[in-house]
């Protein structure tokens, strides 16, 4: 893959702020999920299409960000010590989250959600971006994984030990689920977006924010940059909120 001067410490403004639009619309969906979880509205979030196809969405704009991610560190000769650090930040979430999860839903605790998967792609996309294929070959592996993991089943795959491959005959009883197959696809199509511009320092990726509402935009940047920390407190501000309001409208 042809090298893109970038500086080292240089931030993909673009990036970040689409970062930040999917954090703000997961906190969106949380926000109603959690009012459905206190008894304030009524709807089912694991059925309706209103909430499944949002849901599919920001899982979607999550891992496409993260494989872009993993391009533009490869691009701009970020070492494996960093590349490693920032994955065992993010397992160590993802453990918390298990951990925070048995408590909160015992039945439906989180084994496999977006954290453990990113944790697991990014090292596969990381690989990937590194390799001779093209942005073009990375696009089609993306959509026959997905293709894959969208048709193909086996009951072999149906235990907490094996599902986070994929290949299920049934959802599992969790509160996220986000398997390699067909997931691990939609994050080679962002490995494959980085790939595609990575000549082109001023592309929809890699660019600098529009000037025509850059204060927003800057927002969102600055959200996206630190995703990991908003994802990890963002539930407990919205939880504590809705009860604090609860008990003084009680």
């Amino acid at each position: 893959m042809s090298q893109l001067q970038v500086h080292h410490s240089q931030r993909a403004e673009r990036l970040d702020a689409l970062r930040g639009v999917a954090l703000l619309w997961m906190a969106t969906f949380h926000f109603f999920f959690d009012l459905k979880m206190f008894g304030l509205i009524q709807t089912n979030f694991y059925k309706d299409p209103l909430w499944t196809t949002q849901r599919a969405a920001i899982v979607s704009l999550f891992l496409f960000c993260a494989g872009a991610a993993q391009v533009l560190s490869v691009l701009q000769g970020k070492g494996e010590n960093k590349f490693w650090l920032r994955w065992l930040q993010i397992a160590a979430c993802a453990l918390v989250v298990t951990c925070a999860s048995v408590i909160q839903f015992p039945k439906s605790y989180i084994s496999f959600g977006v954290l453990h998967a990113i944790a697991v792609m990014m090292v596969l996309a990381r690989w990937i971006s590194r390799s001779p294929l093209s942005a073009a070959w990375v696009f089609t592996l993306g959509v026959a994984i997905v293709l894959a993991g969208c048709t193909l089943e086996h009951a072999f795959f149906d235990t907490r030990l094996r599902n986070w491959v994929g290949f299920v005959t049934f959802r599992p009883p969790t509160e996220d689920y986000v398997p390699l197959f067909p997931w691990f696809g939609v994050m080679l199509w962002g490995v494959a977006a980085g790939m595609a511009v990575a000549k082109k320092p001023n592309s929809v990726l890699w660019g600098q924010l529009p000037s025509s509402g850059r204060s927003f935009w800057k927002g969102l940047a600055t959200m996206g940059r630190w995703s990991l920390s908003f994802y990890m407190l963002h539930q407990v501000v919205l939880i504590a909120s809705i009860m604090v309001v609860m008990s003084i409208v009680r």
